[in-house]
C-alpha cells in the first residue's frame, strides 16, 4: 500500500470517527491506527531477527531466489525469501549478494528501498580465483 493512501486512510478514519461518535470515535480511530502501526513494527522486527539468525550473504538456492524476484518489490518483502541478511557490496545504488552453497551467486539492486534490478551470476560463468 501506497504511504500517502495510508495517511489519507487514517484521515478518513478520524473524520468519521468524530462525525459518528464524537470525541470518543476519535480516540477509537486512532486506538486503530495506533495498534496497525504496532502491527506493522512487530512484523518488521519479525523479519530483521529472523534474517539475523543466518549466516550473512548466505541464502539456499540462489536460482531459486532470482526466479522469484521482480522490479519494485520492497526489502521486507525480498528478506524473507532469503532468510539472511545480504552481503553489502555497494552504497549507490545499495547493492548487495547472496550466495548459495553452489557458488551460485544473486546480486540485487535497490533504490528507495525497492529492487530496482537483480542479477544472477552461475558460479560456472565466475571466474575462478586461481586463474
Amino acid at each position: 500500500m501506497n504511504v500517502v493512501w495510508g495517511w489519507i486512510l487514517a484521515v478518513l478514519a478520524v473524520a468519521v470517527g468524530y462525525a459518528s461518535y464524537g470525541w470518543p470515535g476519535v480516540v477509537l480511530a486512532i486506538t486503530v491506527i495506533v495498534f496497525w502501526m504496532l502491527l506493522q513494527f512487530s512484523r518488521v522486527m519479525r523479519v530483521l531477527r529472523q534474517a539475523g539468525q543466518a549466516p550473512v550473504g548466505h541464502v539456499d538456492n540462489a536460482v531459486m531466489l532470482h526466479s522469484k524476484l521482480h522490479p519494485g518489490m520492497k526489502l521486507l518483502e525480498i528478506l524473507p525469501m532469503t532468510r539472511s541478511l545480504g552481503q553489502k557490496l555497494a552504497d549507490d545504488p545499495e547493492t548487495f549478494a547472496w550466495t548459495d552453497a553452489g557458488g551460485d551467486r544473486v546480486v540485487l539492486e535497490l533504490v528507495g528501498g525497492r529492487l530496482r534490478s537483480a542479477a544472477l551470476e552461475r558460479a560456472a560463468d565466475c571466474p575462478s580465483p586461481g586463474n
